[in-house]
């Protein structure tokens, strides 16, 4: 176990001011991500087309907080060149820019390929092409595994569970064979295994986590993308919220600044973890499902929404729970934030927000675009 601590500054070698780069640095977890580094005293250099809505609004954030330390090139990931340029500037790479949503890959699948998979491979021959590659840390998902069919659950209570003792207790490990499904699921997958294997084939230094449900600060979700956001707006704005499904589906939710702490062990530790796929999640610990969030927004805001229910969408799990343990064994992390403290904290914020601005929710055209959002943000 390496003796670097949870969100602990990761020490610069003598004379390399060089930017950490991270492509999608205006969205939720890139936003996290350059605040931390920022707060540290680190340059860093984001790339974002500033597609998705709402990431404006963490740009315009980070430029108050920290200023010159922050450098922004307007891009997008498709575009050769402009990465090109990026990570010829780059000590370390963090590629988070991607098409976020299963829905948008059903009806955009060409985009969404363009976006996930020939975006990320733009950024890897990018690096590739530099005499010192910096290393590379991917934002996968758990989608590569698909839909966990042969999965057995059965309900407890307002949730599934795994028939699987071992998976009950763990969640799912790495081991589990990939199986994409969706053009999401595809396009998320084929980078991947890019990335994954660009470590093999290149010796590149890369690092790929498979990402479960992330919420917190700094995040604008959706009906397609960023349920626990999107569920707490629609109650801070007293809006109905629709359950595809039957609503008793389960994920284990990770708190943003645990994730922030996981990709900084990652950068500490490249040269060991290297060449690696990490499932990334809050684990057993922190499982929830869709109902548990509507008991606990009734608990947060003294009333329960409405509900309206529809039926199941393509891809979507019935269970999904990290198996941590491969990373918590490497490195010594572990969520330091449960479920109800994380969903606590993110309402205080969204509140606070919703004071300041006199509003949570997007406009109805700004709520497509972020369907169709692309090359920008993760």
């Amino acid at each position: 176990m390496s003796g670097a601590m949870n969100g602990t500054a990761v020490p610069h070698m003598a004379g390399d001011d060089r930017p950490t780069l991270i492509t999608g640095g205006a969205g939720f977890v890139g936003a996290n991500l350059a605040h931390r580094l920022l707060g540290q005293g680190r340059p860093v250099l984001i790339l974002d087309n500033l597609s998705r809505p709402g990431v404006e609004r963490n740009l315009a954030w980070l430029r108050e907080q920290h200023g010159e330390r922050l450098q922004v090139e307007v891009a997008d990931i498709r575009h050769a060149d402009a990465v090109n340029a990026a990570v010829a500037r780059a000590r370390f790479v963090f590629h988070f820019a991607a098409q976020v949503a299963v829905t948008t890959s059903l009806v955009e699948p060409r985009d969404d390929f363009a976006i996930n998979a020939l975006g990320t491979l733009n950024v890897l021959e990018a690096v590739r092409a530099q005499a010192s590659p910096p290393p590379v840390v991917l934002t996968s998902t758990n989608k590569v595994y698909g839909g966990l069919e042969d999965v057995g659950l059965h309900l407890v209570g307002q949730r599934y569970t795994p028939e699987s003792p071992d998976i009950a207790a763990h969640g799912i490990s790495e081991t589990r064979p990939l199986d994409f499904h969706s053009p999401y699921g595809c396009s998320k997958g084929t980078a991947d295994q890019y990335v994954h294997d660009y470590a093999r084939s290149y010796g590149l230094k890369t690092v790929v986590f498979r990402m479960s449900c992330i919420y917190g600060q700094r995040q604008f979700g959706t009906e397609d993308q960023g349920w626990v956001a999107h569920f707490l707006l629609r109650a801070l704005d007293r809006q109905p919220i629709t359950l595809f499904g039957d609503g008793k589906q389960v994920r284990d939710i990770l708190f943003v600044d645990d994730l922030v702490d996981a990709f900084l062990l990652a950068e500490s530790q490249i040269d060991t973890l290297a060449g690696q796929a990490f499932n990334i999640g809050g684990g057993p610990g922190n499982v929830i499902s869709l109902l548990d969030l509507l008991d606990r927004i009734e608990v947060l805001s003294g009333r329960r929404p409405a509900i309206a229910f529809e039926d199941w969408r393509v891809g979507d799990q019935r269970y999904y729970v990290s198996d941590t343990r491969k990373f918590q064994q490497a490195t010594g992390w572990r969520p330091k934030v449960d479920a109800d403290q994380g969903t606590a904290r993110l309402f205080r914020w969204l509140e606070e927000l919703r004071g300041g601005t006199g509003a949570t929710t997007l406009p109805a055209a700004a709520a497509h675009e972020a369907r169709l959002a692309s090359g920008g943000a993760a």
